[in-house]
């Protein structure tokens, strides 16, 4: 296989992973109404700000979004 062939196979991958994960990120939660309250519920010990936010609709990324917001607020 040439070079040049190994530099678009690997540009073809790179685009089907990118491809690939944007779905996975911007995928509607799919979760029944029993687990969204189950897991309002769990997250009550965090504060009632993060158990409202887990009763709305979110994507993976909007969850990831927060988790590293979380993780930087200076005020926990």
């Amino acid at each position: 296989m040439s070079k040049n062939a190994k530099n678009i196979v690997i540009a073809v991958v790179i685009v089907v992973v990118a491809a690939l994960a944007y779905v996975v990120m911007t995928t509607p939660e799919q979760r029944t109404a029993g687990e969204t309250i189950e897991d309002a519920v769990g997250e009550l010990d965090n504060g009632v700000d993060n158990a409202a936010r887990e009763l709305e609709d979110r994507t993976p990324a909007e969850k990831v979004e927060d988790a590293v917001e979380d993780a930087t607020d200076s005020n926990q």
